[in-house]
């Protein structure tokens, strides 16, 4: 499919010209982020690749403000200031890129923002056409899920792409999700008619931790954004916080026996099972079910 004509953005505000990039990662907060695990993920690879930003959606016209709050805070200046829900664009240039990947490719535009309550599609718009200002081929949305898994395991990230190609191309499964969608299903289609590649990562976030941040699932996807893309990341900062996570909840499920004995099941079906839930349809199967359980 040929790509449409650079489209109007007038709600991007660019702090700068746009970099030539390859891929565009895109993390929100809200529906499609358990433990904040996609926005963590983001965050880490944003910092560890030094990213600069280069743009932002104005939120005016995509937030219900009365839903999601604006926050008081105070500047270095000791002034007050309002800090509106954002959506920033950065640029970064990843470290340890392998020998097979060219300076001219090595690009990738972060974009981390909130899921916007109005106007899906204009927010759409302006996504592809930070996109096509950047110029890059691919469209890599990430995300998390609640799902019936133990944190003592290795966090199963399942991948999905919508056309034959991308499914081939990075190794993931074909989609046929029906059912309610978030802003990072009508972004996928928005790819679709565009004429722009698309795919989606997903982790999987215990059940039972439904509210705790989750750095042990954003490191999952790290390593698997990581090695889609075929770049290196330092991930020691996730690690220990991993590290400090898993400890805090085997504390924590030291004092409850009934969640003790879930986490012992689900440890068991998991052992069982194996590593499978990263390649077969069981995680994908579970996606599906978290998806049409938040209508």
């Amino acid at each position: 499919m040929t790509r449409s004509a650079p489209r109007p953005a007038p709600h991007v505000r660019w702090h700068g010209e746009p970099p030539p990039a390859r891929v565009l990662l895109a993390a929100f907060e809200g529906w499609n982020d358990a433990g904040d695990a996609a926005s963590l993920a983001l965050a880490h690879l944003d910092d560890a690749w030094s990213g600069t930003s280069f743009a932002d959606i104005d939120p005016e016209e995509f937030y219900d403000f009365s839903t999601t709050r604006p926050q008081v805070r105070f500047d270095d200046d000791d002034r007050r200031e309002i800090v509106w829900p954002t959506n920033r664009c950065s640029f970064a240039t990843p470290h340890g890129r392998s020998e097979t990947t060219t300076a001219d490719d090595a690009g990738v535009v972060l974009l981390r923002g909130v899921e916007p309550q109005l106007r899906w599609r204009t927010f759409c718009d302006q996504v592809l056409a930070v996109a096509e200002a950047t110029k890059v081929d691919l469209v890599l949305t990430v995300g998390a899920l609640l799902a019936e898994v133990p944190h003592s395991r290795p966090v199963p990230v399942f991948g999905a792409a919508y056309e034959d190609e991308v499914v081939e191309q990075l190794g993931l499964l074909p989609s046929r999700y029906e059912g309610p969608t978030g802003i990072v299903g009508v972004l996928h289609a928005a790819c679709a008619d565009a004429g722009l590649r698309s795919a989606s990562l997903w982790a999987a976030v215990p059940s039972y931790l439904p509210s705790a941040p989750s750095p042990k699932a954003a490191l999952a996807l790290v390593r698997k954004i990581t090695d889609v893309l075929d770049v290196g990341v330092d991930g020691t900062a996730l690690e220990i916080a991993t590290a400090n996570y898993e400890r805090s909840v085997d504390a924590a499920a030291r004092d409850d026996d009934d969640t003790a004995d879930y986490i012992a099941q689900l440890e068991q079906r998991f052992d069982e099972e194996g590593s499978s839930l990263d390649a077969e349809p069981t995680l994908a199967d579970e996606i599906e079910a978290f998806l049409r359980d938040q209508d």
